[in-house]
């Protein structure tokens, strides 16, 4: 394997401040939220229906993103199968050999 190959290959790391502020701005925005509702001036039945609204839009924001990256992992991975297949086939190819 070369090195151009290796660096295409490594995983993308994130730094402690990026994952402090996404989950600073996460949880900052899920009880901004969830105060507003709390003390919106209307009756428990919809406060209710606006709570469970906040917590299925948060569900289906964390599946959508799990399967963004479950797609993205997986052309990656063919991606290194089809790059190993090429790089076993050009190191059994012998020009001088037919």
């Amino acid at each position: 394997m070369t090195t151009a190959t290796k660096k295409f290959n490594a995983p993308s790391s994130h730094t402690t401040a990026w994952i402090a502020q996404t989950w600073l701005s996460f949880v900052v925005s899920i009880s901004a939220t969830a105060i507003g509702i709390v003390y919106l001036p209307a009756d428990v039945w919809l406060k209710g229906y606006l709570g469970m609204g906040l917590l299925f839009s948060v569900g289906s924001t964390v599946s959508l993103s799990k399967t963004i990256r479950d797609q993205e992992e997986a052309k990656r991975m063919l991606s290194r199968i089809d790059e190993a297949k090429l790089e076993r086939l050009l190191a059994e190819y012998d020009p001088f050999k037919q």
